[in-house]
């Protein structure tokens, strides 16, 4: 996978991830799996929307994870 993907929830993040962290990595996410640094004009728009999406279960997908050991059970967010 895109090695500029970091891990965004605890232990390896030490506060919560922020929102662009989070749009950062779904940018890279999204650059990668489409094989675009950057979209042309007529891609403009499906190239963000895929973004937002990526960027919006990103943050579902953290802040529902449940993250154990360490001081006691956390959530990540």
């Amino acid at each position: 996978m895109c090695r500029s993907i970091k891990t965004l929830r605890p232990p390896v993040l030490a506060e919560e991830a922020t929102e662009d962290e989070i749009r950062a990595a779904a940018l890279q996410y999204v650059r990668k799996v489409s094989g675009f640094r950057a979209p042309a004009a007529h891609n403009r728009e499906v190239f963000d929307d895929a973004v937002d999406a990526v960027a919006m279960a990103t943050a579902e997908l953290l802040a529902s994870l449940e993250i154990r050991g360490g001081a006691g059970a956390r959530r990540a967010s």
